[in-house]
């Protein structure tokens, strides 16, 4: 039984929302992001990168105050106001390619997270956890929704129609083109049904904010523990999401490019790889895998096909047959030596919308040695490793929609 609520969001003015939002922090390059900031002043980059403000980089606990003092300074100016009473919104993106996700923005259960109804299908890191715990406890807020998908809902969807009949509040394009749209639900017999619908819901699925599910999960324990008098609706019991049907949900994959071959020449590779993979030499046309447990490579100027032998492969979990799991258990671990796909430097990862070509162009320059195309993964595929216990490696999902910071923001 999900519990998923409303909540009183600080948003930006609608004529400046625009100018507002930004990608997370780490998408920018240095160049970018100075520019940015550099020729507009209402970015949330100035929150979060308070040391443009004195021209230094500011790390630790001293930045985490100097993010909160720039909020604060937001807020004061008026490019942030807070809604007068807890409402759900109704989200909608548009991106460059026409695909269109409408969902709901609403503060979900830590609880929950704890308790598996919020199931998630990556690792995370330890330390990255307890760093944006930290962040978020002195902050003061989050800006970015983490997001969920849910089973498709006739209900729910029916109230996010009802609600985008109306003028949105929120319209606006990105430089990227991604037009994004939102509406208040503030209806209290559309809240109290919407409240309803959600509990009726036994799973809801993490698709992308891993880290930020933890760290809000961290921050709870650490302050219902502090908390004398908790209640269990505190603001800190809840963070803020983006809830989607699994049915506008869209996955593409990581490919994976590695440096060198092991101290393997290219015919030793290739008769390594023959003992797992009937092989097919593609020529210099760009191939892509149209179907799972096949892969493309490039290497040394041309492509090849690679057809998994299973005979040779024994599949015992959702995680065995995830493509990305099986080119790790029969390539890059047994073969190239690729123990560690986190942290081996030998190893860098792009996601699908770049596709085979980039892969060439990559290798071609001399930057990698061979590269690996795949198929991507499913929802079902998703959900199932999920409700295993398991989790998939490091790259497996490149997760759309791509939400944006600072559109609506959850006060702890």
């Amino acid at each position: 039984m999900a519990k998923v609520i409303p909540f009183k969001a600080v948003k930006p003015t609608r004529a400046i929302v625009g100018l507002v939002a930004s990608r997370p922090y780490q998408s920018y390059t240095i160049d970018e992001r100075e520019s940015r900031m550099d020729y507009n002043p209402y970015s949330f980059l100035h929150i979060v990168n308070p040391g443009y403000k004195y021209d230094q980089v500011i790390t630790g606990t001293e930045r985490y105050q100097l993010v909160r003092n720039r909020y604060l300074e937001f807020k004061e100016d008026g490019v942030f106001y807070t809604d007068e009473k807890p409402v759900y919104y109704a989200y909608r993106i548009v991106n460059r390619h026409k695909q269109e996700f409408n969902g709901i923005i609403a503060a979900t259960s830590a609880e929950d997270y704890e308790n598996d109804i919020i199931k998630k299908h990556e690792d995370t890191i330890a330390k990255r956890e307890e760093i944006f715990k930290n962040y978020l406890q002195t902050v003061g807020f989050n800006a970015e929704p983490v997001l969920l998908t849910y089973p498709d809902n006739e209900i729910i969807a029916e109230i996010i129609k009802e609600a985008q009949k109306k003028h949105a509040e929120f319209e606006f394009t990105m430089t990227y083109r991604d037009t994004h749209y939102l509406w208040k639900i503030d209806n209290e017999e559309q809240i109290d049904t919407l409240k309803k619908e959600f509990e009726k819901i036994n799973t809801i699925y993490i698709a992308d904010g891993h880290h930020r599910s933890a760290s809000s999960y961290l921050l709870f324990k650490d302050e219902k523990k502090r908390n004398t008098k908790h209640k269990g609706d505190e603001s800190y019991n809840f963070f803020m999401s983006y809830l989607i049907p699994e049915s506008d949900l869209v996955i593409q994959e990581f490919n994976r490019l590695v440096k060198d071959l092991n101290g393997l020449t290219k015919e030793e590779f290739l008769i390594k790889l023959d003992a797992m993979y009937r092989i097919e030499n593609r020529g210099a046309i760009p191939y892509a895998p149209s179907r799972p447990h096949h892969f493309s490579m490039y290497l040394d100027g041309e492509f090849y096909s690679l057809y998994l032998r299973k005979a040779n492969f024994d599949f015992k979990t959702a995680l065995d047959r995830l493509d990305a799991q099986l080119l790790y258990k029969t390539i890059l671990q047994p073969i190239l030596g690729i123990d560690d796909l986190r942290n081996d430097n030998r190893i860098e990862y792009q996601h699908g919308r770049h596709e085979m070509i980039t892969i060439k162009s990559s290798v071609d320059s001399g930057e990698f040695r061979v590269g690996f195309g795949m198929c991507p993964a499913t929802v079902k595929q998703m959900k199932q490793i999920a409700d295993e216990g398991l989790t998939m490696p490091p790259k497996s999902t490149y997760i759309l929609p791509k939400l944006r910071s600072g559109i609506t923001i959850y006060e702890y």
